[in-house]
């Protein structure tokens, strides 16, 4: 199911699980509609790696690398400079599966 909707709200900062991942937060919503989505990574100041866990800081740094990327698509096709300035952004949201789980969202940039 698709839906049409913007950006609720949007942030950049620590959040996630127990606010111990950095990354990109974002509420979309639409009339009777609306979810979480967030493009994160354990925080390089507050999740240390050690020889027990099942990612190295290179994949660190790898999924540091792909939040930023998220984040400069995101800013370029809304057409804004800041992550700010992304609330009220025009969107489509897929929806799939019997609990209407979140599977995609884009910008729509054709309305921009």
């Amino acid at each position: 199911m698709i839906q049409i909707g913007k950006i609720k709200s949007v942030s950049f900062g620590l959040g996630g699980y127990e606010n111990s991942m950095l990354g990109l937060e974002v509420s979309l919503g639409g009339s009777g509609w609306g979810c979480m989505t967030s493009e994160m990574a354990w925080d390089a100041n507050k999740v240390k790696v050690d020889k027990y866990a099942c990612w190295t800081e290179s994949d660190r740094a790898k999924q540091y690398s792909k939040i930023m990327y998220f984040l400069s698509d995101l800013l370029a096709k809304a057409k804004v400079n800041n992550v700010s300035k992304l609330k009220d952004i025009p969107i489509e949201a897929t929806f799939d599966g019997p609990n209407g789980k979140l599977t995609s969202w884009r910008i729509l940039e054709e309305v921009l």
